[in-house]
Formats: C-alpha cells, structure tokens, sequence
C-alpha cells in the first residue's frame, strides 16, 4: 500500500446532488450538513442536493459546499476505515478541507471562513483565466514572460499537471496569449468562465481581507502533515499552514509539484473526498502504478474499502 494521502478536490467539482447520497445513508453526514446551513444561515443542503447548479456554482456557495461534502465523504470513511494518511493535500479551496482533516480547526471554522473567502473572491474584480491543454508549464511560462507589461498581469494560476495549465491575467493578455500558445503547440486553449482571475494579483483585495479572519482564527498544530499549494512544502505547525492558505489567494496552485512532493515521499495510495475524480485523474497521468480511490457516496467507499482491503 505504501504511504496514504487525502487530498480534497477544489471549485469546479460542484454537481447537484452532490451529498445527498452519503446524507441518506450515513446520519451523521446529513448532521454536518445540518451544521454547516445554521453557520452559514441557509439550507445549504437543499443547494447541494436539488441544485440550482447556477446557484451552486457561485464562487460564495461553492466553497462551503464542496468542504462541507467533502467532510462528509470522510466522515463516512472514518466510521468503516481504521486507515490513516500519512500526508493530506487539497486543490485551492481543498487546502481548507485538508486542513479541518489534519485537524487544524474545527468543522464549524472551516465553513466559516471558507464562506467568507468565496464572498472576498466574489466581490474581486478584473482579469480572465484560461485551461492551456497539452503544453508544458515552462513554454506556458514563457509567453506570459514575452507579452507580459508589468509583474503579475498574466501567469500561470493552477499548475494541474503536463496535460493542464491555467492561466490568469488581464483579459487582453489572455486573448494575445491564445494564438501565441497554440503556435508553440497547445493543443487547445479555453477561456473560463469566471468572474475574476483567481490564484492571481486580481485577488489581492480578497487576500488583505481573508488574512484579517485567518489571523482571528484559531489554529492547531496539524495531526497530519500537509503539502500546501502555494509552495508545494511539506508544514505541519499551524503557524506555516496559515501563512500558506494567506499567500494561496493570490498565488499559483503548485498541483503539480505538490503531487511531485507526496511521490517522493513515499505515497502509493491516494483517496480523494468529495465530488469526482478530479484529481485522481491527475495522479494517474503522473503515475499509472499508484492506488487511486475516491469517496463521494456510499457505492464508491464501499469500493474503496475492497481495494484498501486488498492491499493491505
């Protein structure tokens, strides 16, 4: 089996219904849900649930709702499985999720502050984004460096593995880049639709905001080690996790190396909680040999406790 890692997907994994499954089947799932509406003051499970996706998928409702399933998904998992990480990691906001797993704040924190973080990120403003497919980061790097005006108005915003870089930027950036990435051999470029360029410069209005709360909030030392995003490095104190999920407003998810680091050290087996396979997907293009799990329902533990069972 190796070494396990958690790892928590980010926005852009939302779908209706998401939860509702584990909610049925497992009553405390359906009490964090419960939870998380009296905290954020609406009936966040009837959004995740029933939809509407347009509503689900703004930034605000977005970020408490895949923390709270994805909790959910490890709370289903914690009560049929003994098996521990020996690393979690999380995409963007699933650093959050990460973090409530490696304990380092409590459930009713975490969707606290990650609702808060959606409503800064919302009221953000300016940019684009746009998924480079099938070219890597370095030749990505380098447009953005050739057409680049000033620092930090265009560059890459998610490193997602060879096959997927976003970028983020000014908006005319973004359409001067898209030819030129194609030329170098992008095999596609796709604008997203976004309000604003995350993981970006664009952010720092966000980021003054959200360090503000951080600061208040409470953190534990962490009972798991985490890869963070914004380094790619290895923290465990709660000191080095705040200033991580600070500076992560504004800069690049290093999904790429983060998944580098838990390989080198000795990780083989992956479980992904919450909604899709996201990242699972990611893990196989770097390494075909690791054990890819995920946990969004009650059909899909069941599956990943065969598998764990088997290589135990």
């Amino acid at each position: 089996m190796g070494k396990v890692a958690f790892v928590f997907p980010g926005q852009g994994a939302q779908i209706p219904g998401m939860g509702k499954n584990l909610s049925e089947k497992f009553p405390p799932c359906g009490d964090l849900m419960g939870f998380a509406s009296a905290e954020i003051g609406f009936d966040l499970g009837k959004l995740c649930y029933e939809g509407p996706e347009e509503e689900l998928s703004l930034t605000q409702n977005t970020q408490p709702a895949l923390l709270t399933v994805s909790a959910m998904a490890l709370a289903a998992f914690r009560s049929k499985s003994n098996v521990k990480p020996d690393f979690v990691a999380g995409h963007s906001l699933g650093e959050f999720s990460a973090l409530f797993a490696a304990k380092a704040f409590s459930f009713e924190d975490a969707v606290r502050i990650v609702r808060k973080r959606g409503l800064y990120m919302s009221q953000a403003s300016g940019g684009g984004m746009a998924a480079v497919l099938g070219l890597d980061a370095a030749a990505i790097e380098a447009v953005c460096r050739e057409i680049s005006q000033k620092p930090g108005d265009i560059g890459p915003a998610n490193y997602n593995g060879d096959a997927q870089t976003v970028i983020a930027g000014d908006k005319e950036l973004i359409e001067k880049a898209i030819p030129l990435l194609t030329d170098r051999g992008a095999k596609r470029v796709v604008k997203l639709n976004v309000s604003a360029a995350f993981h970006s410069p664009y952010m720092a209005s966000a980021s003054t905001k959200l360090a503000v709360d951080l600061d208040a909030l409470a953190f534990r030392a962490l009972e798991v080690p985490l890869v963070n995003n914004v380094d790619a490095k290895i923290v465990s104190t709660a000191a080095e996790a705040r200033e991580g999920v600070k500076r992560q407003v504004t800069g690049a998810v290093r999904w790429t190396d983060v998944m580098r680091v838990l390989l080198e050290n000795g990780v083989r087996t992956v479980i992904e909680f919450g909604p899709g396979k996201t990242l699972s997907g990611m893990f196989k293009r770097m390494d075909k040999s690791l054990t890819l799990c995920n946990v969004e329902d009650a059909a899909s533990l069941e599956k990943t406790l065969e598998v764990l069972n088997q290589n135990a």
